[in-house]
Protein backbone atom coordinates (compact mmCIF):
# COMPACT_ATOMS: atom_id res chain seq x y z
CA UNK A 1 0.00 0.00 0.00
CA UNK A 2 1.37 3.41 -0.95
CA UNK A 3 1.63 5.78 2.04
CA UNK A 4 -1.39 8.06 2.31
CA UNK A 5 0.56 11.30 2.22
CA UNK A 6 0.39 11.13 -1.59
CA UNK A 7 -3.41 11.50 -1.38
CA UNK A 8 -3.21 14.72 0.59
CA UNK A 9 -0.22 16.61 -0.78
CA UNK A 10 1.63 17.64 -3.91
CA UNK A 11 5.43 17.75 -3.92
CA UNK A 12 7.87 19.07 -6.52
CA UNK A 13 11.55 18.06 -6.36
CA UNK A 14 14.40 19.49 -8.38
CA UNK A 15 17.00 17.41 -10.26
CA UNK A 16 19.03 16.95 -7.05
CA UNK A 17 16.02 15.61 -5.14
CA UNK A 18 15.52 18.78 -3.15
CA UNK A 19 11.96 19.75 -2.21
CA UNK A 20 11.19 23.06 -3.93
CA UNK A 21 7.39 23.15 -3.75
CA UNK A 22 4.89 21.57 -1.38
CA UNK A 23 1.13 21.99 -1.23
CA UNK A 24 -1.35 20.46 1.18
CA UNK A 25 -4.48 19.04 -0.46
CA UNK A 26 -6.94 18.98 2.39
CA UNK A 27 -10.57 17.94 1.80
CA UNK A 28 -13.11 20.19 3.50
CA UNK A 29 -14.23 17.34 5.76
CA UNK A 30 -10.76 15.89 6.48
CA UNK A 31 -10.45 14.11 9.82
CA UNK A 32 -7.14 12.36 10.57
CA UNK A 33 -8.68 9.58 12.65
CA UNK A 34 -11.10 8.50 9.93
CA UNK A 35 -9.18 9.39 6.76
CA UNK A 36 -5.77 8.09 7.83
CA UNK A 37 -5.97 5.62 10.72
CA UNK A 38 -9.28 3.98 9.80
CA UNK A 39 -8.35 4.09 6.11
CA UNK A 40 -5.10 2.22 6.72
CA UNK A 41 -6.92 -0.21 9.01
CA UNK A 42 -9.46 -0.96 6.27
CA UNK A 43 -6.68 -1.91 3.82
CA UNK A 44 -3.98 -3.33 6.09
CA UNK A 45 -5.47 -4.03 9.53
CA UNK A 46 -2.37 -5.93 10.72
CA UNK A 47 0.08 -3.17 9.76
CA UNK A 48 2.07 -2.06 12.82
CA UNK A 49 1.26 1.45 13.99
CA UNK A 50 2.74 1.64 17.50
CA UNK A 51 5.51 -0.23 19.29
CA UNK A 52 5.42 0.56 23.01
CA UNK A 53 7.61 -0.53 25.90
CA UNK A 54 8.37 0.76 29.36
CA UNK A 55 11.35 0.68 31.70
CA UNK A 56 9.94 -2.36 33.54
CA UNK A 57 10.10 -4.54 30.44
CA UNK A 58 6.39 -4.38 29.55
CA UNK A 59 5.60 -4.28 25.83
CA UNK A 60 2.57 -3.60 23.64
CA UNK A 61 2.42 -3.58 19.85
CA UNK A 62 -0.69 -2.06 18.29
CA UNK A 63 -1.73 -2.37 14.66
CA UNK A 64 -3.84 0.13 12.77
CA UNK A 65 -6.72 -2.32 13.09
CA UNK A 66 -6.26 -2.25 16.87
CA UNK A 67 -6.19 1.54 17.00
CA UNK A 68 -9.22 1.91 14.74
CA UNK A 69 -11.24 -0.36 17.02
CA UNK A 70 -9.95 1.02 20.33
CA UNK A 71 -10.42 4.64 19.27
CA UNK A 72 -13.99 3.91 18.16
CA UNK A 73 -14.77 2.28 21.50
CA UNK A 74 -13.20 5.17 23.40
CA UNK A 75 -15.09 7.72 21.27
CA UNK A 76 -18.40 5.99 21.95
CA UNK A 77 -17.63 5.80 25.65
CA UNK A 78 -16.66 9.48 25.93
CA UNK A 79 -19.75 10.45 23.95
CA UNK A 80 -21.95 8.42 26.30
CA UNK A 81 -20.30 10.15 29.26
CA UNK A 82 -21.17 13.56 27.82
CA UNK A 83 -18.28 14.72 25.60
CA UNK A 84 -19.61 16.58 22.54
CA UNK A 85 -18.21 18.05 19.36
CA UNK A 86 -16.14 21.14 20.11
CA UNK A 87 -15.53 20.26 23.77
CA UNK A 88 -11.91 20.73 24.91
CA UNK A 89 -10.59 17.48 26.43
CA UNK A 90 -7.42 17.64 28.53
CA UNK A 91 -5.12 14.63 28.00
CA UNK A 92 -2.46 13.95 30.65
CA UNK A 93 -1.41 10.43 29.71
CA UNK A 94 2.39 10.62 29.86
CA UNK A 95 3.85 8.18 27.31
CA UNK A 96 1.20 5.53 27.98
CA UNK A 97 0.01 3.75 24.83
CA UNK A 98 -3.53 4.69 25.87
CA UNK A 99 -2.79 8.24 24.70
CA UNK A 100 -2.85 7.21 21.04
CA UNK A 101 -6.29 5.66 20.93
CA UNK A 102 -7.68 8.33 23.26
CA UNK A 103 -6.49 11.27 21.17
CA UNK A 104 -7.88 9.53 18.07
CA UNK A 105 -11.20 9.11 19.90
CA UNK A 106 -11.30 12.84 20.63
CA UNK A 107 -10.61 13.50 16.93
CA UNK A 108 -13.44 11.14 15.92
CA UNK A 109 -15.86 13.03 18.14
CA UNK A 110 -14.86 16.37 16.63
CA UNK A 111 -13.87 17.48 20.13
CA UNK A 112 -10.64 19.44 20.73
CA UNK A 113 -7.64 17.49 22.04
CA UNK A 114 -5.61 19.40 24.63
CA UNK A 115 -2.44 17.39 25.37
CA UNK A 116 -0.62 18.41 28.54
CA UNK A 117 2.29 17.16 30.57
CA UNK A 118 1.63 15.05 33.64
CA UNK A 119 3.91 17.41 35.63
CA UNK A 120 1.20 20.09 35.92
CA UNK A 121 0.32 21.14 39.45
CA UNK A 122 -3.29 21.81 40.57
CA UNK A 123 -2.97 25.56 39.91
CA UNK A 124 -1.68 24.85 36.39
CA UNK A 125 -4.65 22.61 35.69
CA UNK A 126 -7.10 25.15 37.14
CA UNK A 127 -5.65 27.82 34.84
CA UNK A 128 -6.14 25.62 31.77
CA UNK A 129 -9.66 24.58 32.74
CA UNK A 130 -10.77 28.17 33.24
CA UNK A 131 -8.83 29.59 30.31
CA UNK A 132 -10.51 27.47 27.60
CA UNK A 133 -13.47 25.82 29.35
CA UNK A 134 -12.19 22.24 29.50
CA UNK A 135 -15.08 19.77 29.81
CA UNK A 136 -13.22 16.50 30.48
CA UNK A 137 -9.85 15.24 31.67
CA UNK A 138 -8.30 11.88 30.79
CA UNK A 139 -5.17 11.28 32.84
CA UNK A 140 -2.67 8.60 33.78
CA UNK A 141 -3.33 6.46 36.80
CA UNK A 142 -0.57 7.75 39.10
CA UNK A 143 -1.91 8.82 42.47
CA UNK A 144 -0.09 12.15 42.26
CA UNK A 145 -1.57 12.97 38.85
CA UNK A 146 -5.12 11.95 39.74
CA UNK A 147 -4.76 13.82 43.04
CA UNK A 148 -3.74 17.02 41.25
CA UNK A 149 -6.57 16.67 38.74
CA UNK A 150 -9.11 16.06 41.49
CA UNK A 151 -7.86 19.07 43.45
CA UNK A 152 -8.26 21.27 40.37
CA UNK A 153 -11.73 19.89 39.69
CA UNK A 154 -12.69 20.71 43.27
CA UNK A 155 -11.89 24.36 42.58
CA UNK A 156 -13.47 24.56 39.12
CA UNK A 157 -16.65 22.58 39.60
CA UNK A 158 -18.04 19.41 37.98
CA UNK A 159 -15.89 17.84 35.27
CA UNK A 160 -15.80 14.46 33.59
CA UNK A 161 -12.71 12.77 35.05
CA UNK A 162 -11.29 9.62 33.48
CA UNK A 163 -8.21 7.54 34.09
CA UNK A 164 -6.71 4.28 32.82
CA UNK A 165 -5.07 1.13 34.22
CA UNK A 166 -6.24 1.59 37.83
CA UNK A 167 -9.54 2.37 39.52
CA UNK A 168 -9.52 5.73 41.31
CA UNK A 169 -12.35 7.15 43.37
CA UNK A 170 -14.08 9.96 41.51
CA UNK A 171 -12.77 8.80 38.11
CA UNK A 172 -14.29 6.73 35.33
CA UNK A 173 -11.95 3.94 34.28
CA UNK A 174 -11.92 4.65 30.53
CA UNK A 175 -10.05 1.56 29.37
CA UNK A 176 -12.50 -0.66 31.26
CA UNK A 177 -15.71 1.26 30.53
CA UNK A 178 -15.04 1.43 26.78
CA UNK A 179 -15.07 -2.36 26.52
CA UNK A 180 -18.87 -2.11 26.56
CA UNK A 181 -18.86 -0.28 23.23
CA UNK A 182 -18.82 -1.46 19.61
CA UNK A 183 -15.56 -1.45 17.64
CA UNK A 184 -16.98 0.88 15.00
CA UNK A 185 -18.14 4.47 15.39
CA UNK A 186 -20.26 6.51 12.94
CA UNK A 187 -18.30 9.30 11.29
CA UNK A 188 -18.87 12.70 12.86
CA UNK A 189 -19.24 15.76 10.65
CA UNK A 190 -16.13 17.88 10.97
CA UNK A 191 -14.76 20.75 8.88
CA UNK A 192 -11.14 21.38 7.91
CA UNK A 193 -11.15 24.83 9.52
CA UNK A 194 -12.66 23.76 12.86
CA UNK A 195 -10.53 23.50 16.04
CA UNK A 196 -8.76 20.15 16.21
CA UNK A 197 -5.81 20.38 18.61
CA UNK A 198 -4.83 22.90 21.26
CA UNK A 199 -1.53 23.27 23.08
CA UNK A 200 -0.58 25.66 25.84
CA UNK A 201 2.83 27.06 24.97
CA UNK A 202 5.38 26.40 27.65
CA UNK A 203 6.29 30.09 27.62
CA UNK A 204 9.65 31.50 28.70
CA UNK A 205 7.77 34.50 30.11
CA UNK A 206 4.28 35.01 31.53
CA UNK A 207 1.41 32.54 31.61
CA UNK A 208 1.17 29.86 28.91
CA UNK A 209 -1.08 30.87 26.06
CA UNK A 210 -3.46 28.53 24.21
CA UNK A 211 -2.50 27.81 20.60
CA UNK A 212 -5.19 26.22 18.42
CA UNK A 213 -4.74 24.25 15.19
CA UNK A 214 -7.42 23.10 12.77
CA UNK A 215 -7.99 19.71 11.12
CA UNK A 216 -5.44 20.42 8.36
CA UNK A 217 -2.61 20.44 10.91
CA UNK A 218 -1.61 16.74 10.57
CA UNK A 219 -1.13 17.14 6.81
CA UNK A 220 1.39 19.96 7.31
CA UNK A 221 3.52 17.43 9.20
CA UNK A 222 4.12 15.47 5.99
CA UNK A 223 7.06 17.82 5.43
CA UNK A 224 8.22 17.26 9.02
CA UNK A 225 8.17 13.48 8.71
CA UNK A 226 9.10 12.76 5.10
CA UNK A 227 11.38 15.61 4.12
CA UNK A 228 13.08 16.37 7.45
CA UNK A 229 12.98 13.26 9.67
CA UNK A 230 13.15 11.10 6.52
CA UNK A 231 10.89 8.41 8.01
CA UNK A 232 10.66 5.24 5.95
CA UNK A 233 7.65 3.34 4.68
CA UNK A 234 7.71 0.24 6.90
CA UNK A 235 10.29 1.84 9.21
CA UNK A 236 10.18 2.59 12.94
CA UNK A 237 10.55 6.19 14.10
CA UNK A 238 11.41 7.28 17.63
CA UNK A 239 10.99 10.87 18.77
CA UNK A 240 11.90 11.49 22.40
CA UNK A 241 9.01 13.48 23.82
CA UNK A 242 6.27 13.41 26.42
CA UNK A 243 2.81 13.40 24.83
CA UNK A 244 2.09 16.74 26.49
CA UNK A 245 4.66 18.53 24.34
CA UNK A 246 4.05 19.84 20.84
CA UNK A 247 7.05 17.76 19.76
CA UNK A 248 4.91 14.64 20.20
CA UNK A 249 2.65 15.84 17.37
CA UNK A 250 5.77 16.48 15.31
CA UNK A 251 7.22 13.01 15.79
CA UNK A 252 4.91 10.48 17.39
CA UNK A 253 1.73 10.27 15.35
CA UNK A 254 0.57 12.40 12.40
CA UNK A 255 3.29 12.74 9.78
CA UNK A 256 4.83 9.38 10.57
CA UNK A 257 1.63 7.41 9.95
CA UNK A 258 0.83 9.45 6.85
CA UNK A 259 4.26 8.47 5.48
CA UNK A 260 3.99 4.77 6.32
CA UNK A 261 6.26 4.57 9.36
CA UNK A 262 5.38 2.93 12.66
CA UNK A 263 6.02 4.91 15.86
CA UNK A 264 8.27 3.73 18.70
CA UNK A 265 7.37 4.82 22.23
CA UNK A 266 9.61 4.33 25.26
CA UNK A 267 7.63 4.98 28.44
CA UNK A 268 9.93 5.92 31.34
CA UNK A 269 9.79 7.83 34.61
CA UNK A 270 13.46 8.77 34.88
CA UNK A 271 15.51 9.40 31.74
CA UNK A 272 18.59 7.27 31.17
CA UNK A 273 20.56 7.64 27.95
CA UNK A 274 21.89 4.12 28.43
CA UNK A 275 18.36 2.66 28.59
CA UNK A 276 17.25 4.75 25.61
CA UNK A 277 20.11 3.34 23.56
CA UNK A 278 19.14 -0.18 24.61
CA UNK A 279 15.59 0.41 23.30
CA UNK A 280 16.92 1.80 20.01
CA UNK A 281 19.03 -1.33 19.50
CA UNK A 282 16.45 -3.86 20.66
CA UNK A 283 13.54 -2.68 18.52
CA UNK A 284 15.49 -1.68 15.42
CA UNK A 285 14.64 2.01 15.30
CA UNK A 286 15.33 3.34 11.80
CA UNK A 287 14.91 7.10 12.28
CA UNK A 288 15.48 9.11 15.44
CA UNK A 289 14.66 12.62 16.65
CA UNK A 290 15.42 14.13 20.05
CA UNK A 291 15.84 17.56 21.64
CA UNK A 292 19.40 18.91 21.98
CA UNK A 293 19.47 18.07 25.70
CA UNK A 294 19.15 14.35 24.89
CA UNK A 295 21.97 14.44 22.34
CA UNK A 296 24.19 16.26 24.84
CA UNK A 297 23.47 13.60 27.47
CA UNK A 298 24.17 10.79 24.99
CA UNK A 299 27.49 12.29 23.91
CA UNK A 300 28.62 13.33 27.39
CA UNK A 301 27.50 9.99 28.87
CA UNK A 302 29.36 7.86 26.33
CA UNK A 303 27.97 5.69 23.53
CA UNK A 304 29.08 3.41 20.72
CA UNK A 305 28.52 3.13 16.98
CA UNK A 306 26.61 -0.12 17.57
CA UNK A 307 23.96 1.80 19.53
CA UNK A 308 22.81 3.43 16.29
CA UNK A 309 23.69 0.59 13.92
CA UNK A 310 20.13 0.31 12.56
CA UNK A 311 19.39 4.04 12.55
CA UNK A 312 19.54 5.68 9.12
CA UNK A 313 18.69 9.30 9.90
CA UNK A 314 18.76 11.61 12.94
CA UNK A 315 17.26 15.05 13.56
CA UNK A 316 16.84 17.60 16.34
CA UNK A 317 14.80 20.69 17.17
CA UNK A 318 13.66 22.69 20.18
CA UNK A 319 16.85 24.65 20.69
CA UNK A 320 19.97 25.00 18.59
CA UNK A 321 22.43 22.15 19.04
CA UNK A 322 26.10 22.89 19.57
CA UNK A 323 28.23 22.02 16.50
CA UNK A 324 30.76 20.26 18.77
CA UNK A 325 28.05 17.79 19.83
CA UNK A 326 27.00 17.27 16.20
CA UNK A 327 30.59 16.53 15.22
CA UNK A 328 31.21 14.15 18.15
CA UNK A 329 28.04 12.26 17.29
CA UNK A 330 29.02 12.01 13.63
CA UNK A 331 32.53 10.79 14.44
CA UNK A 332 31.10 7.92 16.49
CA UNK A 333 28.06 6.94 14.43
CA UNK A 334 28.66 8.31 10.94
CA UNK A 335 25.27 10.02 11.20
CA UNK A 336 24.84 13.76 10.73
CA UNK A 337 22.27 15.34 13.03
CA UNK A 338 20.01 17.58 10.93
CA UNK A 339 18.55 20.55 12.75
CA UNK A 340 15.14 22.07 12.25
CA UNK A 341 13.14 25.01 13.55
CA UNK A 342 9.48 25.59 14.24
CA UNK A 343 7.10 26.53 17.02
CA UNK A 344 4.00 25.26 18.79
CA UNK A 345 2.15 27.74 16.56
CA UNK A 346 3.52 26.11 13.39
CA UNK A 347 4.94 22.91 12.01
CA UNK A 348 8.50 22.77 10.62
CA UNK A 349 9.33 26.25 9.31
CA UNK A 350 13.01 25.76 8.54
CA UNK A 351 15.06 22.59 8.31
CA UNK A 352 17.97 20.71 6.84
CA UNK A 353 15.73 18.76 4.49
CA UNK A 354 16.32 15.50 2.65
CA UNK A 355 18.21 16.06 -0.60
CA UNK A 356 19.53 19.42 0.51
CA UNK A 357 23.08 20.26 1.52
CA UNK A 358 23.88 20.66 5.20
CA UNK A 359 25.92 23.33 6.90
CA UNK A 360 26.74 22.29 10.45
CA UNK A 361 25.37 24.86 12.87
CA UNK A 362 22.66 26.01 10.48
CA UNK A 363 18.98 25.26 11.12
CA UNK A 364 18.60 24.78 7.36
CA UNK A 365 16.49 26.46 4.70
CA UNK A 366 12.80 27.42 4.79
CA UNK A 367 10.19 24.73 4.16
CA UNK A 368 8.36 25.25 0.83
CA UNK A 369 5.11 24.85 2.78
CA UNK A 370 5.54 28.38 4.19
CA UNK A 371 6.68 31.78 2.91
CA UNK A 372 9.44 32.39 5.46
CA UNK A 373 11.47 35.59 5.47
CA UNK A 374 13.90 37.52 7.67
CA UNK A 375 12.85 41.12 8.31
CA UNK A 376 14.22 44.20 10.04
CA UNK A 377 12.37 46.10 12.77
CA UNK A 378 10.60 48.17 10.09
CA UNK A 379 9.38 45.03 8.29
CA UNK A 380 11.70 45.32 5.27
CA UNK A 381 13.61 42.21 4.12
CA UNK A 382 17.11 41.63 5.48
CA UNK A 383 20.22 41.44 3.34
CA UNK A 384 22.40 38.29 3.46
CA UNK A 385 24.13 37.86 6.86
CA UNK A 386 22.01 40.61 8.43
CA UNK A 387 20.19 39.78 11.65
CA UNK A 388 16.42 39.87 11.46
CA UNK A 389 13.25 38.31 12.82
CA UNK A 390 11.89 35.10 11.31
CA UNK A 391 8.38 35.80 9.98
CA UNK A 392 5.80 33.89 7.95
CA UNK A 393 4.18 35.81 5.10
CA UNK A 394 0.61 35.13 3.97
CA UNK A 395 0.15 32.66 1.13
CA UNK A 396 -2.76 32.14 -1.19
CA UNK A 397 -5.41 29.75 0.06
CA UNK A 398 -5.49 27.90 3.37
CA UNK A 399 -2.17 28.04 5.23
CA UNK A 400 -2.09 24.51 6.68
CA UNK A 401 0.06 24.09 9.76
CA UNK A 402 -0.16 27.69 10.96
CA UNK A 403 -2.28 28.09 14.08
CA UNK A 404 -5.75 29.57 13.76
CA UNK A 405 -5.48 31.38 17.11
CA UNK A 406 -2.85 32.06 19.76
CA UNK A 407 -3.60 33.59 23.14
CA UNK A 408 -5.69 36.69 23.76
CA UNK A 409 -6.03 39.85 21.70
CA UNK A 410 -2.75 41.34 22.92
CA UNK A 411 -0.90 38.09 22.08
CA UNK A 412 -2.41 38.05 18.60
CA UNK A 413 -1.60 41.72 18.06
CA UNK A 414 2.07 41.02 18.80
CA UNK A 415 2.20 37.86 16.70
CA UNK A 416 0.14 38.96 13.67
CA UNK A 417 0.88 42.27 11.97
CA UNK A 418 -0.90 42.94 8.66
CA UNK A 419 -1.32 39.23 8.05
CA UNK A 420 2.36 38.47 8.77
CA UNK A 421 3.11 36.02 11.59
CA UNK A 422 6.04 37.12 13.77
CA UNK A 423 7.90 34.28 15.50
CA UNK A 424 9.89 36.48 17.88
CA UNK A 425 13.06 34.56 16.90
CA UNK A 426 16.16 36.14 15.41
CA UNK A 427 18.44 34.65 12.79
CA UNK A 428 20.69 35.48 9.86
CA UNK A 429 20.64 33.90 6.39
CA UNK A 430 23.69 33.42 4.20
CA UNK A 431 23.86 33.88 0.43
CA UNK A 432 22.85 30.23 -0.08
CA UNK A 433 19.64 30.69 1.91
CA UNK A 434 20.76 28.75 5.00
CA UNK A 435 19.46 30.21 8.26
CA UNK A 436 21.62 30.58 11.37
CA UNK A 437 19.67 30.90 14.61
CA UNK A 438 20.66 33.62 17.06
CA UNK A 439 18.12 33.81 19.89
CA UNK A 440 14.72 34.97 20.95
CA UNK A 441 14.38 38.73 20.50
CA UNK A 442 14.26 39.19 24.27
CA UNK A 443 17.46 37.16 24.79
CA UNK A 444 19.84 39.43 22.85
CA UNK A 445 22.40 41.07 25.15
CA UNK A 446 23.33 44.70 24.44
CA UNK A 447 26.65 45.44 26.14
CA UNK A 448 28.85 48.52 25.54
CA UNK A 449 27.25 49.02 22.13
CA UNK A 450 27.68 45.38 21.09
CA UNK A 451 24.76 43.05 20.33
CA UNK A 452 25.60 39.58 21.65
CA UNK A 453 23.59 36.42 20.98
CA UNK A 454 23.70 34.02 23.96
CA UNK A 455 24.01 30.90 21.83
CA UNK A 456 27.41 31.87 20.40
CA UNK A 457 28.88 32.01 23.91
CA UNK A 458 27.05 28.90 25.08
CA UNK A 459 28.42 27.12 22.05
CA UNK A 460 31.96 27.86 23.23
CA UNK A 461 31.35 26.99 26.87
CA UNK A 462 29.77 23.61 26.10
CA UNK A 463 33.05 22.53 24.50
CA UNK A 464 34.84 22.77 27.83
CA UNK A 465 34.96 19.33 29.51
CA UNK A 466 33.66 20.72 32.80
CA UNK A 467 30.42 22.12 31.32
CA UNK A 468 27.36 19.90 31.05
CA UNK A 469 24.78 22.66 30.38
CA UNK A 470 24.85 26.42 30.42
CA UNK A 471 22.71 29.50 29.87
CA UNK A 472 24.05 32.91 28.95
CA UNK A 473 22.12 36.05 29.87
CA UNK A 474 22.66 39.76 30.36
CA UNK A 475 22.84 41.37 33.82
CA UNK A 476 21.97 45.09 34.09
CA UNK A 477 25.07 47.27 34.47
CA UNK A 478 25.19 51.07 34.82
CA UNK A 479 28.40 51.48 32.83
CA UNK A 480 27.93 48.92 30.04
CA UNK A 481 24.14 48.64 29.90
CA UNK A 482 24.50 44.92 30.52
CA UNK A 483 27.28 42.45 31.17
CA UNK A 484 27.40 38.83 30.08
CA UNK A 485 26.66 36.17 32.68
CA UNK A 486 27.08 32.41 32.32
CA UNK A 487 24.97 30.14 34.52
CA UNK A 488 26.60 26.71 34.42
CA UNK A 489 25.75 23.13 35.37
CA UNK A 490 28.97 21.17 35.78
CA UNK A 491 29.68 17.62 34.66
CA UNK A 492 30.12 14.95 37.37
CA UNK A 493 33.56 15.17 38.96
CA UNK A 494 33.87 18.97 38.74
CA UNK A 495 33.31 21.47 41.55
CA UNK A 496 32.54 25.12 41.11
CA UNK A 497 35.28 27.50 42.25
CA UNK A 498 36.73 30.93 41.48
CA UNK A 499 39.63 29.19 39.80
CA UNK A 500 37.33 27.22 37.49
CA UNK A 501 35.32 30.38 36.75
CA UNK A 502 38.49 32.18 35.65
CA UNK A 503 39.49 29.18 33.55
CA UNK A 504 36.14 29.26 31.76
CA UNK A 505 36.39 33.01 31.17
CA UNK A 506 39.82 32.57 29.60
CA UNK A 507 38.50 29.67 27.55
CA UNK A 508 35.80 31.90 26.04
CA UNK A 509 38.26 34.74 25.42
CA UNK A 510 40.52 32.37 23.52
CA UNK A 511 37.71 31.02 21.35
CA UNK A 512 35.71 34.14 20.46
CA UNK A 513 35.82 37.94 20.55
CA UNK A 514 37.03 39.10 24.00
CA UNK A 515 34.05 41.44 24.55
CA UNK A 516 31.77 38.37 24.61
CA UNK A 517 33.35 36.63 27.59
CA UNK A 518 31.14 36.18 30.68
CA UNK A 519 32.15 38.69 33.36
CA UNK A 520 29.92 36.80 35.79
CA UNK A 521 30.01 33.01 36.20
CA UNK A 522 27.55 31.19 38.45
CA UNK A 523 27.54 27.45 39.10
CA UNK A 524 24.12 25.88 39.75
CA UNK A 525 22.83 22.32 40.23
CA UNK A 526 20.20 22.74 37.48
CA UNK A 527 18.96 25.33 35.00
CA UNK A 528 15.37 26.61 35.15
CA UNK A 529 13.46 25.11 32.25
CA UNK A 530 10.01 25.14 30.75
CA UNK A 531 7.85 22.02 30.90
CA UNK A 532 9.06 21.13 27.40
CA UNK A 533 12.70 21.36 28.44
CA UNK A 534 13.67 24.78 27.04
CA UNK A 535 15.94 26.92 29.19
CA UNK A 536 14.08 29.77 30.90
CA UNK A 537 16.64 32.55 30.38
CA UNK A 538 13.90 35.02 31.27
CA UNK A 539 13.73 33.57 34.80
CA UNK A 540 17.49 33.94 35.21
CA UNK A 541 17.33 37.53 33.92
CA UNK A 542 14.48 38.42 36.28
CA UNK A 543 16.35 37.03 39.28
CA UNK A 544 19.51 38.94 38.36
CA UNK A 545 17.60 42.19 37.76
CA UNK A 546 16.00 41.97 41.21
CA UNK A 547 19.40 41.26 42.77
CA UNK A 548 20.95 44.32 41.06
CA UNK A 549 18.06 46.55 42.12
CA UNK A 550 18.39 45.44 45.76
CA UNK A 551 22.09 46.33 45.91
Amino acid sequence: MEPLYTNFSRSVLDAQGRLIQFDVLCPDNFNFAYDVVDAIAAREPERTALVWCDEDGNERILSFGDLAALSSQAAACLQRLGVKKGDPVLLMLKRHYEYWYTVLAVHKLGAVAVPATHMLRPEDIVYRIRRIGIKAVVCAEDEGITGNVQAAAGVCGPLLLCTVRKDREGFTRLDKEMEKEAVSFPRAKTCMTEPFLLYFTSGTTGYPKPVTHDHSYPLAHIVTAKYWQNVQDGGLHLTVSDTGWGKASWGKIYGQWLCGSAVMVYDYERFSSRELLRVIRKYGVTTFCAPPTVYRMIVKGGFFKEDFAGVQYVTTAGETLNPSIIESFRQTTGLLIREGFGQTETTLLIGNLVGDGVKIGSIGRPSPLYRVQLVREDGTPCAPNETGEIVVLPREGHNAGLCISCGDESDRARAWVNGVYHTGDLATADKDGFYWYISRKDDVIKSSGYRIGPFEIENVLIRHPAVQECAVTGVPDEERGAVVKATIVLCPGYTGSEELARELQQFVKAETAPYKYPRIVEFVPALPKTISGKIRRAEIRETDTVAVQQK
